[in-house]
């Protein structure tokens, strides 16, 4: 058996696929870079992370963090020995990355320049042509509701002519977003949610012609379950041809975890998603279920890391386009070195900074741990460790009129429709005595945490003051570490961490 969620993390926008014996799902990153996680499994339950689509986004804007905009919900197929991945930027228009190692570095085109078109999924139609079905997001284009389907040439390169509306769930299935396409038995089937993320329900129209008319039926709705939406996914087939759907539910703090329901076809072809409890023939989300695969390897998704290597562990994305300036492992060996860098645009706050090293946190409840030497240069030169969000804290040390003061910040930010106004605050500041100092957050299932610190790795001593969790745009809380001179001084002032680690 296993039990919902099967990955408590924010990998949201679901989408996997099956090649051979394995199985592939990818997931939207917004600002955060490298970008569109790539994630393996040989049970659809047990996941690691094994590449991005993306390293770098190719816009100037990316040099700095663009929260809300960036790499929205992408797609993933796999046709005659090659990956296709459709990834929406929200902004700029459909890219498609190609790869025919899905370890390996992926080539980007953009297929539209676009603004507002999102959640493209790539068809192939029975008489050789292809298609893209995607959706539009209403703050960029003034459209929702709507599904819209566009011709492209077969390499994926370009589109041919005008699109045309498929669907409009103006009245059945407001915001239908998130299209999903799939052929079988004579059908192409567009799996898509609708009613918005936190109280929506699954959705699928089928037609024989790909243009349509459409016929529009509900698959998944929360029901009895305790899944609220149950939102975004996609549909695989399993080795012994048993169906599945792999979709998430939207936690708030936290972000969109993922969940995997069975899935069955009705006597007249329509799919079912979960289980129908009371015979409508609309399923509802599983608590728990047999295992797709028994028997398979159990993966995991990598949290802590000691910085032993050369590269970064694969957990780890930026808050914008990542520089080389970054970072160093290899400057001091066993140590991630951060450098103090500043902001050549504006204030040097953590929401605003490129160099704010994240990862999306794998439970509702952790202690995080790192410990952290300051080689600073100038005033202003910080290194810590914190939460990303809408609010947010950090713990570290600053040089202050040449001295060694332990720092806690806290942020806010307002007007976070796009890409937000920040302020901060320091909430504690007092000398210590060494440039070297043990840090720990740790977060409790009521979605507060908290910030504690030690001279020597034993014992420690808790801030007075609850952080409560929150959200980032269109994003979960990230952990975070960051170095910066919080006085936008040009620094030679770096920050070195022996590990951080996750229980």
């Amino acid at each position: 058996m296993y039990s919902n969620p099967v990955i408590y993390a924010d990998y949201s926008d679901p989408d996997p696929v099956r090649v051979g014996d394995d199985f592939y799902m990818v997931a939207s990153s917004f600002t955060y870079v490298p970008g569109v996680p790539i994630l393996h499994s040989k049970d659809l339950v047990h996941w690691e992370i094994i590449n991005y689509a993306v390293r770098k986004l190719p816009f100037e804007k990316y040099r700095k963090p663009s929260h809300g905009s960036g790499t929205w919900a992408p797609s993933i197929r796999y046709r005659d020995g090659e990956f296709y991945i459709f990834i929406p930027l929200v902004d700029e228009g459909i890219m498609v990355a190609r790869s025919r190692d899905i370890r390996g570095e992926f080539e980007l085109n953009m297929l539209t320049h676009t603004k507002g078109w999102i959640d493209p999924c790539p068809i192939w139609d029975t008489d050789g042509r292809t298609y893209m079905v995607f959706a539009f997001a209403f703050s960029r284009s003034g459209k929702k509701h709507k599904l819209a389907l566009i011709e492209t040439d077969n390499d994926f390169r370009r589109t041919i002519g005008d699109y045309s509306i498929i669907f409009d769930g103006s009245v059945m299935a407001p915001t239908a977003e998130g299209p999903k396409a799939y052929y079988r038995g004579g059908y192409h089937y567009i799996m898509f949610p609708a009613g918005g993320v936190a109280t929506g329900w699954q959705c699928c129209i089928r037609s024989k012609d790909v243009h349509g008319p459409y016929e529009y039926r509900t698959v998944m709705r929360r029901g009895l379950s305790n899944v609220n939406g149950p939102h975004q996914g996609g549909w695989v087939t399993a080795p012994d041809g048993s169906d599945w759907f792999v979709h998430f539910q939207d936690v708030i703090e936290l972000g969109r975890i993922t969940h995997l329901q069975p899935m069955c076809f009705t006597s007249d072809g329509w799919p079912v998603i979960g289980v129908d409890r009371d015979g409508d023939g609309i399923g509802e989300p599983v608590d728990e279920w047999n295992l797709p695969v028994e028997g398979a390897p159990h993966y995991s998704i990598a949290i802590s890391d000691e910085f032993d290597g050369d590269a970064l562990s694969l957990q780890w994305q930026w808050q914008a386009n990542p520089d080389e300036s970054f970072f160093s492992l290899t400057e001091r060996r066993g140590y991630l070195r951060m450098n103090c860098i500043l902001n050549d645009e504006r204030e040097n706050l953590i929401w605003y900074a490129p160099n704010a090293l994240t990862q999306i946190p794998q439970s509702d409840h952790f202690t995080a741990e790192a410990c952290l030497e300051l080689n600073a240069a100038e005033d202003g030169d910080f290194g810590g460790i914190g939460m990303i969000g809408h609010q947010y804290g950090f713990i570290g040390l600053e040089r202050n009129n040449g001295s060694m003061l332990l720092k806690v910040i806290k942020g806010t930010v307002t007007g976070i429709t796009y890409e937000g106004e920040a302020v901060e605050e320091d909430i504690l500041s007092l000398p210590f005595a060494s440039d070297r100092v043990y840090l720990r957050i740790e977060l409790r299932k009521d979605k507060n945490y908290f910030l504690s610190y030690s001279a020597d790795g034993g014992h420690y001593t808790t801030v007075d003051h609850i952080f409560p969790l929150e959200r980032a745009t269109w994003t979960g809380a990230k952990l975070s570490i960051w170095a910066g001179n919080r006085e936008n001084r040009t620094s030679e002032g770096s920050a070195d961490f022996d590990y951080f680690r996750l229980s």
